[in-house]
């Protein structure tokens, strides 16, 4: 089988498309014939691959966040027939798995030291190695393998990412182009925040390749079909647009990115810190500090290629910015092409005559000439330096370049390495670069590695984006420094290993992070200082922070990346680490111009990637035959056994009651509850404990009837209601037909009203906010005193009040026969909070006690129904229950999903032992709560 796998960069989502067109065009130019344009497009309609399914669901724990893409695809055509899978991801993710399904064959990735020869393995071809660039910028993942005809396939894709703060929010993106459109699309993303949840938003899909780096303002809401359900510590966002809500998005099926933007609360000035089994992450962001002025140097581009848009986007940009300045900053402007022309000889203070002159300044500029990027540099530098030398400067203050072209080196000095070394020696580590990129010309890697090297961060702005826009978003970001000279510091003898502790300085709306490991996993406390320079004083914050009993590792779930045998549930916390460490070391690798450290850092950074499974420039994925089988379950969705995850579901241990829903560990799915249930076809059984007697009968229902199993509206506000489906009755039976129970409908009136609807393949909750939850993933939800429990593709729990609990069972079939159904067999589980006025064809007979006799065949009677034909045999077994006489029979039914056999006493005549006839069980619609019975003719019992 042919695999081709590659991770691109900086290539259009629709590449795959634009060169198939352009292969069609080729051939048939090659031949000599011309085939018409409608018939090219009809052969390729005919074999376009149909995308079955896309999927992608994320975990997010403590700013962590774990992906997994889920992509099925079905060759149509009557060859063979390559089939590409396409993704972008962000930049500073690390793949973590890859895993294709071509039929019955499973092949999965495996990460592996990077060898000279790659042969048939995912190269990745980044040139974005760091996360101190900040670039918000994707990276597309392209896999395709050669799929038979009729065939179908299915790709995995696993990525890891800790999400930046940035303008006090952090982002996680989330890219929907499936390019067609598809039947089942789903985006989920879990958000589980220990220190609570501040503010949660989704804005509109985001279309094209604009990254949103402009001030906030045009959201107008959340994309359609989007639910969000959340309470102070966890959110879940679900996007799932139909066929036609798609369409109206996007006919091409590129929808864009789903975004979710959220923020936690803060309570400690020292921080946030997390433990778990061994490792610790520490979230330093402090708030509510003044400002330090800022000494900034705006060094732009002006060189011919500048031309048009680009320059006009920029001077307006410029002028935005230049009213955002503080009357306590100082500031110049220096526009360069071949020449370095500089508005003032020294740094100006704030006042609105220099802001005006600045901006008359700026409207003059015209393109012309190269680009001497040395000498801006060098220049702007020049007059940070003069400045701070020659000012008595009391107050601290930061100073910046904000440098911004469209071009590589043309004048001056042109070889990178020196323009490095000028700059780095120039600044002396007192001067922050940040730099801007335009357009596909730019030397990106240079103006990354300038503000690496310089305390910066780089972004880059793709010719068809607003440059204007993201001058200005980028700005917001460092337009308020809060403390400079950040040092963090802990006890040398409790912490090891820690990531980088020393910041040049920290944003209003950023964040620090620093991960470690603990020596002792059991201490309680950790001694935490932190000095800092803050507008005209010293800082110094000193304390010990309780660590709180630290969770297993078993307590949160939720990666992306699959576990091979024996292998314990990842730790959220350790897998942050690993990834800080390795974007560091990959940091410090591409700063470090001594051949021997760069070789060692090297050799560091790829045993911890190997260990950690993530794909870096220096290790590789290997693809191999699995001998992992997919799932029984057909209609299973997402990962499955042969790509790892399993359930995504945290616990939110010692977490008061919330008034949303909370999420909690599912239950067993081989549980255990009272006989007491409606199954099958369906058989009904009843079991009275009081006199250790289990009662069963049938209802022979027809299909499209919606059959009350408990009413007690008034008294507990508890309605359940099941609607059945028909099947054809089973070769030689005796029964003409069957019926199932296809939909269980739960209303719960008290304290509050809320609905629940559940079917084999989906829980629908709505009490206010409505949730849908897949059947096949385990998850809690609770609100309002109602908790729902699903155990994926086994059975859901229904909890009310915490005295009343129902369990439904899930009954699913790879290939059922003619006669068989998905349906859901109903048990109760805990009728205590139910109402002895409680009717129902189950209810009637809860808190009831029944008894035995012998008698002679044909004395039972009914006392609220008319006589029926007496039997031929001597003696009965008659049950007694509610005043009703019944004969019953001795026999065995199986329930539990067929995994355990009881003894029961089987009333032949189920129209004996009922209150009333058929139809007053008949209820007019799902969540109809009419308590009224009568007493009627019996009919179809």
């Amino acid at each position: 089988m042919l695999l081709l796998l590659a991770l691109c960069l900086g290539l259009p989502l629709c590449a795959g498309s634009l060169e198939e067109a352009q292969s069609w065009g080729d051939t048939s130019e090659q031949v000599g014939l011309r085939v018409p344009r409608q018939l090219r497009l009809l052969q390729r309609l005919k074999t376009k691959p149909l995308m079955t399914e896309f999927s992608v669901k994320s975990t997010i724990i403590s700013r962590y966040a774990f992906t997994t893409v889920s992509c099925r695809m079905l060759n149509r055509g009557s060859e063979d027939q390559e089939i590409e899978f396409l993704m972008q991801i962000p930049a500073t993710a690390f793949i973590t798995n890859f895993t294709t399904l071509i039929g019955d064959k499973v092949y999965q990735g495996e990460i592996t030291e990077k060898e000279k020869k790659n042969g048939d393995k995912v190269k990745e071809k980044r040139n974005k190695t760091t996360e101190d660039n900040g670039e918000k910028g994707t990276e597309t993942f392209r896999a395709s393998a050669l799929i038979p005809s009729k065939d179908k396939a299915a790709f995995f894709l696993s990525y890891e990412e800790l999400l930046q703060r940035r303008l006090g929010k952090y982002e996680h993106v989330v890219s929907v182009r499936p390019q067609q459109l598809v039947g089942r699309l789903t985006v989920e993303v879990n958000v589980l925040e220990s220190s609570g949840l501040a503010v949660l938003e989704v804005p509109p899909l985001r279309n094209g390749r604009q990254r949103g780096g402009g001030r906030p303002g045009d959201d107008t809401g959340p994309p359609p079909s989007t639910v969000i359900n959340q309470n102070e510590t966890f959110a879940k966002v679900i996007f799932k647009p139909s066929v036609v809500q798609q369409a109206r998005i996007a006919q091409n099926g590129i929808l864009g990115d789903f975004i979710i933007r959220y923020d936690v609360n803060r309570e400690q000035s020292i921080g946030d810190i997390q433990v778990l089994n061994g490792y610790f992450v520490h979230y330093f962001a402090p708030k509510d500090l003044p400002p330090l002025p800022k000494n900034v140097v705006f060094v732009l581009d002006s060189s011919a290629s500048m031309v048009g848009t680009k320059l006009r986007q920029t001077k307006d940009a410029l002028f935005t910015i230049l009213h955002d300045l503080r009357p306590q900053d100082h500031f110049n402007i220096i526009g360069f092409s071949n020449r370095i022309k500089v508005w003032k000889d020294h740094l100006v203070s704030v006042t609105p005559n220099n802001i005006r002159d600045g901006k008359v300044y700026i409207h003059h500029m015209s393109p012309t000439g190269g680009t001497d990027i040395n000498g801006a540099l060098q220049r702007g530098i020049q007059l940070l330096n003069n400045y701070v030398a020659h000012n008595d400067i009391e107050d601290r203050s930061v100073s910046l370049i904000i440098f911004l072209t469209d071009g590589k080196p043309t004048v001056g000095e042109t070889h990178t390495v020196k323009i490095l070394n000028n700059t780095k020696e120039a600044a002396r580590g007192q001067i922050c670069i940040f730099t801007i990129g335009i357009g596909n010309d730019v030397d990106f890697k240079l103006l990354e590695k300038l503000s690496l090297e310089n305390c910066g961060l780089t972004r880059r702005v793709h010719e068809e984006e607003d440059a204007g826009s993201q001058l200005i978003g980028f700005y917001d970001e460092i337009r308020t420094p809060l403390l400079s000279d950040i040092r963090i510091d802990y006890p040398s003898s409790l912490v090891e290993q820690a990531t980088r502790t020393l910041f040049p300085n920290y944003f209003n709306g950023s964040e620090i992070i620093i991960a470690g490991k603990l020596v002792d996993k059991k201490m309680d406390r950790l001694h935490v200082e932190v000095t800092a320079s803050n507008s005209k004083k010293f800082v110094i914050l000193k304390t010990d922070v309780p660590l709180g009993p630290q969770k297993a590792g078993n307590d949160v779930t939720g990666s992306a990346r699959p576990r091979g045998d024996g292998e314990e549930d990842p730790n959220h916390l350790k897998r942050l680490w690993s990834y800080l460490t390795v974007k560091e070391l990959l940091n410090s690798w591409l700063q470090s111009d001594d051949e021997q450290e760069k070789e060692r850092l090297r050799q560091k950074a790829q045993t911890l990637a190997v260990s950690s499974r993530f794909l870096t420039p220096f290790t590789s994925m290997r693809l191999k035959e699995s001998s992992l089988q997919m799932g029984t379950r057909e209609d299973s969705q997402g990962m499955s056994a042969a790509t790892g995850p399993g359930t995504v579901v945290q616990s939110l241990q010692g977490s008061s009651a919330q008034s949303g829903p909370a999420l909690q560990k599912p239950h067993n799915p081989r549980i255990k509850v009272s006989k007491t249930s409606a199954d099958g076809d369906p058989h009904f059984v009843v079991d009275f404990p009081l006199s250790k007697l289990t009662v069963c009968f049938n209802i022979d229902g027809q299909p499209g009837d919606i059959l009350r199993l408990v009413s007690d509206h008034a008294g507990s506000g508890v309605t359940v209601n099941g609607a059945l489906i028909g099947a054809p009755a089973p070769p030689n039976g005796h029964k003409k037909q069957r019926t199932y129970f296809r939909v269980i409908t739960i209303l719960v009136n008290k304290p509050e009203r809320s609905y629940l609807e559940i079917t084999p393949h989906r829980v629908i909750l709505d009490g206010g906010d409505r949730l849908v939850l897949p059947c096949n993933q385990s998850m809690v939800v609770g609100s309002r005193g109602l908790e729902v429990s699903v155990s994926a593709n086994a059975n859901v729990t229904v909890t009310i009040q915490g005295t009343i609990a129902f369990v439904i069972l899930i009954h699913l079939y790879k290939k059922p026969a003619p006669y068989q159904r998905d349906h859901l067999g109903f048990y109760i589980s805990n009728s205590k909070g139910l109402s002895g006025d409680c009717h129902g064809l189950l209810g009637q007979f809860l808190n009831q006690d029944a008894s035995l006799t012998e008698e002679p065949a044909g004395l039972s009677t009914n006392s609220t129904s008319p006589s029926f034909p007496k039997t031929a045999e001597r003696s009965e077994t008659v049950l007694q229950v509610k005043g009703h006489r019944v004969p019953v029979v001795w026999k065995q039914r199986k329930i539990y999903n067929g995994e355990e056999q009881i003894d029961c006493w089987f009333a032949r005549n189920a129209a004996q032992l009922l209150d009333g006839a058929y139809r007053d069980y008949l209820a007019a619609h799902p969540f109809d709560s009419d308590p009224v019975f009568g007493l009627g003719m019996a009919r179809g019992l």
